[in-house]
């Protein structure tokens, strides 16, 4: 199935349509742009280390009861989230992508297909596909009633009209515009990156006119007697064949010729400007150089994934448990849940540390310890122990009351 053959169900035919009003008096017509910063390789480094990590995330449909045990219910959405959200991508590709086109237009649409299946809890919808949007102009139309609607157009030609409460909408820097991310107009606010990249792109091409003359023009050649230009053009070649050959770097040249060196001396940045340029788009990602480097300490992920990764995991789970559950599902505890499920990037320290205080809890399985030391699960894992040094909060009175007791009597049979 086709991304195209997906969506030819939503060619709204004989519905009319007209231009949503919004508060601050704009016409909600929004074109996707941005590519302009995305030619730096600093830019590019920061947006990949952040889609790389968001890749690893592990989506959930959980259900919790009244007793806060969570669940995962045997549903077409955890079907999907297993392996394969569309026929085109897994799960990586598919929230690398997203994060992609979050960071490029500071919105992204995704759309749920779905059909609906008769079940003995009645009709309900069976989920079939989960596809990221990348279109190039999105309008905000409403129908007679008031209903809200995206009017979307893609670069192949093809236009979709879609109910706003179908797709899952993820902003990026949500402010000043009523409906979508960015700025006042719905598109990326990168004026102020800008002018550091541009900086940077001048510094850049300045070391490259610098190094080019530099290494181009070495000296002078005096030709002390009154040549045409055919004599000159010989005695140039002559020149440089003698340059090109001499092996011990001394040249010999008769009393005709004189060369006189030219020192250039270019001026280049300094390390510290560098920096601050490298520093500055980093710090607009919010990724620092240990990030960057991938040469951090667990106290530095922890400070990246709560700043930087933490938003967009929330985000994700609350823009996909909006659209894709009713009122009546929500109050049911169902959500999606984007899980950072291995904690491989921790050091050995921080998983014994792990280890020691869940373990001793029982909040670990046998094959839950093995999983986060990276060894495969064995028969029988499933298993859960927890130290005995602990003891309930509400026996902990009438045990002491009853170690109290053991000692009066010891006292007493010893006397």
């Amino acid at each position: 199935m086709s991304f195209i053959s997906s969506f030819k169900h939503l060619i709204s035919k004989g519905k009319e349509f007209v231009r949503a009003k919004m508060l601050n008096g704009y016409i909600p017509s929004f074109g996707q742009f941005g590519q302009d910063i995305y030619a730096s390789d600093s830019v590019q480094n920061c947006i990949d280390i952040i889609a790389t990590d968001i890749s690893k995330l592990q989506p959930r449909h959980i259900r919790t009861d009244s007793n806060g045990m969570q669940k995962y219910p045997k549903s077409s959405l955890n079907r999907l989230f297993k392996i394969a959200p569309n026929p085109m991508m897994t799960i990586r590709d598919f929230l690398e992508k997203t994060v992609w086109l979050l960071f490029l237009n500071y919105n992204v649409f995704i759309y749920p297909t779905y059909e609906y299946r008769q079940t003995q809890e009645g009709k309900v919808r069976y989920y079939t596909g989960f596809y990221p949007l990348n279109p190039y102009q999105a309008d905000f139309v409403e129908d007679a009633a008031g209903v809200l609607y995206v009017k979307l157009y893609f670069r192949s030609g093809d236009i979709f009209t879609i109910p706003y409460s179908e797709l899952i909408h993820i902003r990026k820097k949500y402010s000043v515009n009523d409906i979508m991310g960015g700025g006042l107009n719905g598109q990326p606010d990168n004026a102020a990156l800008l002018k550091v990249l541009q900086i940077n792109d001048v510094v850049l091409q300045g070391l490259e006119k610098g190094i080019k003359t530099s290494m181009s023009v070495r000296g002078i050649l005096k030709i002390n007697t009154m040549l045409d230009d055919e004599s000159q053009r010989k005695e140039r070649e002559r020149f440089e064949k003698l340059l090109s050959s001499g092996d011990s770097g001394i040249m010999p040249l008769d009393l005709k010729g004189e060369f006189l060196p030219v020192n250039i001396d270019p001026k280049f940045v300094d390390k510290d400007v560098m920096e601050f340029l490298k520093s500055s788009v980093q710090e607009w990602y919010g990724i620092s150089k240990a990030i960057l480097s991938r040469d951090y300490n667990d106290e530095q992920y922890q400070a990246y994934y709560e700043s930087v990764l933490e938003p967009i995991v929330i985000g994700l789970g609350q823009a996909f448990s909006k659209t894709l559950f009713t009122d009546r599902e929500l109050d049911m505890g169902n959500e999606i849940v984007f899980y950072h499920k291995d904690v491989m990037y921790l050091s050995t320290n921080a998983k014994l540390n792990i280890l020691q205080t869940a373990g001793d809890q029982g909040l670990l399985s046998d094959n839950q310890k093995l999983a986060l030391l990276g060894y495969p699960p064995i028969e029988g894992g499933e298993r859960r122990t927890m130290s005995l040094n602990y003891i309930d909060v509400n026996l902990a009175n009438a045990y002491q009351m009853g170690r109290k007791g053991e000692g009066t009597n010891e006292q007493k049979q010893s006397t």
